[in-house]
């Protein structure tokens, strides 16, 4: 068990490390330059002109804790507050999290225990009811009523036991507040002060709207506590939640009913999906466009607030309502899809590596239907290599191609000419359109040279859709796209 915590420390430390956090007090904030995170400027037009139509008031990108992207739009302006709508949802889940650290309560607790007869169900039924439940929209109780915020014991109506149907229920939602703050016996506003702001510099308050509690901030102030989550807890060596099982839960799928869903975090990659409104299961992810480990703090109208923890990337969009949906699922997709050839792919060349051409080839036009060919040249670090005898060869000769073949036979084939002036690691692989690793095509040291890989759909049943290949060679990378047709 020793050893066991003790590595948990030290990969958190370590992150930490990784992070930059920014003062308590005050506006300032580290930006990176688009090159030192390895982004593609010239691919934000898009995007931008897509945020603008979609009616965004704020859009900010973090990469490593700094401000890669902060754009405003209209007259909106980094200090101007906004609400977060149901993407507070999560900062509920964590401060519920942070009460049962403190001893206040047990998301094992049932919600009777302090609210008394909140509900209409029997009052046996009503006893299944558990904080967890709240946390997991399991509560069992009808979500169809002509009034979801209502939190009346008269809306509150049985459907089925508690954990045994999951259902975007605002309603008994809204009541963790109830229970928060009879357990801390301070308003949900103080105890925000004292547990989150004080900690990690976060700004905003709660307001009361109809039934809600609507939490207000500032664009930055939701990077925080992007940042807050995408560091596991800890702000910088603070342990602001120290309850390393209740964040791992929080995170992570809750029940078996809604695969993409922890408490009241929604989570991507998942092998299925539910939706506000529906008991439908819709199978998949729920975001194809964005990294399979994003977990997302979703509001009506658009309130986002995405964390990508693989690539140490935080997204947050605020803004007025693209649709009339009460979580904007698509918009989320949508902003993805425009954001990712922004992050990735991307080529550039560090150290003294470069391979030029990084190409698809094949017998059939792009998208292929059974084979393609992917040429590679390595150049020496010192921009040349030498042949036999040590002679020197131009770059013309040692970039010339092989003959790529017939482009069936699914084997692979190096050809070109190669040096001998050393090697370096090579790696090319190719990936999902969500991420997920496919196959290892090189993993060895080579000598530059020019190189060809022919990759068989066949062979590694490769479905129709979109897919990408990377090769690795030292510092060096590059990511490209391929479109597959069976």
């Amino acid at each position: 068990m020793r050893l066991i915590i003790f590595i948990f420390l030290f990969t958190v430390s370590a992150l930490s490390q990784q992070l930059y956090f920014p003062p308590l007090t005050g506006n300032q904030w580290e930006t990176m330059p688009f090159i030192s995170a390895g982004w593609d400027s010239t691919k934000t037009d898009s995007l931008f002109t897509f945020l603008e139509e979609k009616n965004t008031k704020a859009f900010l990108v973090l990469k490593d804790g700094k401000i890669v992207i902060e754009k405003y739009f209209g007259a909106f302006v980094r200090d101007s507050l906004w609400y977060w709508a149901s993407a507070g949802k999560t900062l509920t889940s964590f401060l519920v999290g942070l009460a049962q650290q403190k001893g206040h309560l047990s998301i094992q607790d049932t919600t009777s225990k302090y609210l008394g007869r909140w509900t209409s169900a029997p009052l046996e039924k009503e006893r299944l009811i558990t904080v967890r439940n709240q946390l997991t929209m399991t509560s069992g109780l009808n979500d169809a009523v002509p009034d979801h915020y209502c939190t009346l014991p008269e809306c509150l109506l049985y459907k089925a036991d508690a954990g045994t149907r999951w259902a975007y229920h605002n309603g008994p939602y809204t009541l963790l507040d109830s229970v928060m703050q009879k357990a801390a016996g301070q308003t949900l506003n103080q105890f925000f002060i004292s547990e989150l702001r004080a900690k990690t510099g976060m700004t905003g308050f709660f307001l009361k709207s109809g039934y809600n509690n609507v939490f207000y901030s500032t664009a930055r102030s939701m990077a925080r506590f992007g940042l807050l989550i995408l560091n596991r807890g800890r702000w910088d060596t603070t342990a602001v939640m120290s309850d390393t099982a209740y964040f791992r839960e929080m995170t992570n799928t809750s029940q078996d009913l809604n695969k993409s869903y922890g408490y009241l975090w929604w989570l991507n990659g998942k092998e299925s999906y539910m939706l506000p409104q529906s008991q439908f299961v819709f199978p998949g992810s729920m975001n194809p466009y964005a990294p399979d480990d994003m977990i997302s703090a979703l509001g009506k109208n658009g309130q986002f607030l995405s964390i990508v923890p693989g690539r140490n990337i935080i997204m947050v969009r605020m803004g007025n309502a693209p649709d009339s949906s009460l979580v904007p699922f698509l918009l989320n997709n949508d902003i993805w899809k425009l954001l990712t050839p922004v992050i990735s792919p991307v080529s550039r060349a560090e150290g003294n590596y470069k391979v030029s051409p990084f190409k698809l080839e094949q017998n059939y036009p792009n998208p292929f239907i059974v084979s393609t060919n992917i040429k590679y040249t390595i150049p020496a670090p010192s921009h040349f290599i030498k042949g036999e005898g040590g002679a020197a060869l131009s770059p013309s000769k040692w970039e010339r191609l092989g003959d790529p073949g017939d482009g069936l036979s699914g084997s692979a084939q190096v050809s070109g000419t190669i040096g001998t002036s050393g090697d370096v690691l090579v790696t090319l692989k190719l990936y999902d359109i969500l991420g997920r690793e496919i196959a290892t095509l090189v993993n060895e040291y080579q000598y530059p040279g020019a190189y060809e890989v022919k990759l068989n759909a066949e062979e590694l049943d490769l479905s129709s859709g979109i897919y990408f290949y990377e090769i690795k060679i030292g510092g060096y990378s590059a990511v490209k796209k391929m479109l597959v047709f069976r």
